[in-house]
C-alpha cells in the first residue's frame, strides 16, 4: 500500500506496528468499529450485501478478544466476508470506497489473528486514516492542499483517536471488560470514522 505524503506526516503508524497479540488485534478492532457504520449504510443504500454479516464477523473477533479460548472457525468467517466485498467498478456511488475499507479491514484482522499478517493492525490503521482523508478530499470544494486536509475537522479527530487508542490498550489488561471499554470508546460519538451517524 503506497502511503500519501500526508500520512507520513501524520504518523502513528510506527506505534501501532510495536503492537503484538491481543493488543494488535484490539487496536485494529476498535478502528473497525468505527468504519463499520461506512459498510452497513452502503448496503443499506444499494443492497449489495447483507451488513449483519459483517457485524457478526465483528462480533465474532470481539469475542475472541474477551474470551480467548473460545472456538471460532475464522477460516469460515473469512470466507463469508470474501462473499461481500464490494467492487468499485460496480458502483458510480462514492460510499463503495468506504465499504471497501471496511472489508480490507477485516480480511487484515483475521489474517493477523491467524497470524498471516503481523502487520495486520497497521493495514487497518492506514485505512482509517486514508478513508478519511479521500472522504475530506471527495466532499472539498474544488482542490484542498495537505494542510488544509490536515487541519480538517474529522482529519484531526481521527489522529486524537488513534493516538488516545494507544494509550488505552497500552494502560489496560487483557480481558472483557477492557474489550467493552475498547467498544464503548468506538461508538459513544455516535458517528463513524467519517462521520456517518451510528444506527
Amino acid at each position: 500500500m503506497k502511503d500519501s505524503p500526508l500520512l507520513k506526516k501524520l504518523t502513528v503508524f510506527q506505534e501501532v506496528r510495536d503492537l503484538e497479540g491481543w493488543q494488535a488485534v484490539a487496536y485494529a478492532a476498535t478502528l473497525l468499529e468505527r468504519m463499520l457504520p461506512n459498510y452497513t449504510l452502503f448496503c443499506e443504500v444499494t443492497e449489495f450485501a447483507d451488513p449483519s454479516l459483517y457485524r457478526n464477523s465483528l462480533d465474532a473477533i470481539w469475542d475472541w478478544l474477551a474470551s480467548p479460548k473460545a472456538k471460532i472457525n475464522f477460516t469460515a468467517q473469512l470466507e463469508k466476508i470474501e462473499t461481500a466485498v464490494p467492487d468499485t467498478a460496480d458502483f458510480d456511488n462514492y460510499g463503495v470506497y468506504p465499504a471497501l475499507d471496511v472489508a480490507m479491514s477485516m480480511t487484515a484482522i483475521i489474517l493477523l489473528i491467524q497470524g498471516e499478517d503481523p502487520q495486520g493492525a497497521v493495514v487497518v490503521s492506514k485505512l482509517s486514516q486514508g478513508g478519511v482523508e479521500a472522504f475530506i478530499e471527495a466532499t472539498a470544494d474544488g482542490e484542498i492542499s495537505d494542510a488544509e486536509i490536515k487541519a480538517h475537522p474529522l482529519m484531526q479527530w481521527e489522529i486524537e483517536v488513534q493516538k488516545e487508542l494507544l494509550v488505552l490498550i497500552k494502560k489496560h489488561p487483557h480481558n472483557a471488560s477492557t474489550c467493552k471499554l475498547l467498544k464503548t470508546f468506538a461508538t459513544e460519538p455516535g458517528i463513524s470514522n467519517i462521520g456517518i451517524e451510528i444506527n
